[in-house]
């Protein structure tokens, strides 16, 4: 029987019952899953900072681009957050009506989109911007409001609506 250090490490169960060093990535996926219970349907939405915080936590580690979407009321209190498109270590598919599909079945009055930016670098690039303006035309069309456009990559954050880009 071996003997385990408890200094730092984090520790899973496995099907057996024996405790072992949790990987990187079942401690990014018990993250998402405590911020999931610790921020449910109808939590507000209503400062950047919030809502940079939650979907780092969420985005924050994948390998592969994933874009996803916060549902919201018209007083922006989360409906759902849905990880609509996967792609590769530099790029996603999103196809705008799949969006407003999901927007108008959730009887959202806003969004707030989000993707992450495996490379670490957050900078907005050119096809970000371009299809944020297309999202944001889409959704216009059935009145729901697109409050902010967030890109993770590591630790950083950025917001569209805070550099002035929606």
């Amino acid at each position: 029987m071996s003997q385990f250090t408890f200094e730092s490490s984090l520790l899973v169960r496995d099907a057996e019952g024996h405790y072992l060093p949790a990987t990187a990535d079942q401690i990014l996926e018990a993250a998402r899953r405590i911020v999931d219970l610790k921020v449910q349907r109808g939590a507000p939405f209503n400062a950047p900072e919030v809502v940079k915080e939650y979907l780092g936590a969420k985005l924050a580690g994948f390998e592969h681009e994933v874009f996803a979407v916060l549902f919201l009321d018209n007083r922006h209190r989360l409906i759902d957050y849905v990880e609509m498109f996967r792609g590769t270590i530099d790029s996603a598919s999103v196809y705008p009506r799949e969006v407003v599909k999901e927007a108008l079945k959730r009887n959202a009055a806003a969004v707030i989109l989000s993707h992450n930016h495996p490379s670490g670098n957050a900078e907005p690039s050119q096809a970000d911007r371009t299809l944020t303006g297309r999202l944001k035309d889409a959704l216009g069309l059935v009145d729901v409001r697109t409050l902010d456009h967030i890109v993770v990559a590591g630790l950083e954050r950025v917001s569209f609506a805070e550099l002035g880009l929606l």
